[in-house]
């Protein structure tokens, strides 16, 4: 396997350190326990997953992954965080999961060993976290098989989502820890959209998730001024 370049390491130790509290959903992950059925459903609404090879691409803990496989894909998840991946072992072996598999193994270097494997490819919250998220996009085409769907997600970039995501989520609310999110590495619709074109990927469903701290509920709506969902499909041969 070849060095990752793509790679913050910071980022990577953040995450390894809060890594034995990915199943724990009154910690800092209870934001993510809490959309993933929103994800799911999403993701479902456009393709089966049933008895589908689908990639996990940022998996963490295996919240997102452990849930395909529970809809009937065969998934692996990958990701750079060695602890992170311990927990997502641990859980599927405590819960059963047998059709979900964990590889310590960037995108990129993926897509050199299985180009044109699955048929599903996510990566979702992850692509905020890149110094590259253009070669992330590329690499999610090169491992989607021609016809493919590949879904991503990550945080616009502008003042409401900076008062939102990071003084409101991680400042005021408390409900991520202080220093999860960059600014500068937020990234527009447009600017995803053109990695997208230039990967040869076709726009499908463009969503905006949404929260309402009053009443804990989650939502997607067309409205994408902080956080977003984005479908696509890869071209065909």
């Amino acid at each position: 396997m070849n060095t990752p370049s793509n790679v913050d390491s910071a980022e990577i130790e953040k995450f390894s350190q809060l890594a034995h509290r990915w199943w724990d959903k009154d910690s800092e992950f209870k934001p993510l326990h809490a959309i993933n059925p929103i994800r799911l459903d999403w993701i479902k609404s456009h393709v089966s997953v049933s008895d589908r090879e689908v990639l996990d691409i940022g998996c963490g803990g295996g919240i997102l992954s452990e849930s395909l496989a529970q809809s009937g894909a065969r998934v692996t998840g990958i990701d750079l965080s060695i602890k992170a991946l311990r927990v997502a072992k641990l859980h599927a072996l405590e819960v059963g999961a047998k059709s979900v598999a964990y590889e310590e193994i960037s995108a990129e270097d993926l897509a050199l060993k299985r180009p044109e494997s699955f048929d599903v490819v996510t990566c979702m919250e992850m692509l905020e976290h890149v110094p590259n998220p253009a070669s992330v996009v590329e690499a999610c085409a090169r491992l989607a098989k021609p016809g493919g769907w590949i879904f991503l997600s990550t945080i616009n970039r502008n003042l409401q989502s900076f008062l939102m995501a990071i003084v409101g989520a991680e400042y005021i609310l408390n409900m991520l820890p202080k220093g999860t999110h960059e600014y500068a590495k937020f990234i527009r619709p447009s600017e995803l959209l053109a990695f997208c074109n230039d990967a040869g990927l076709v726009e499908a469903d463009l969503k905006g998730l949404h929260f309402n701290p009053l009443t804990q509920r989650y939502w997607l709506d067309q409205k994408t001024q902080v956080n977003y969902f984005l479908a696509l499909q890869k071209r065909p041969s």
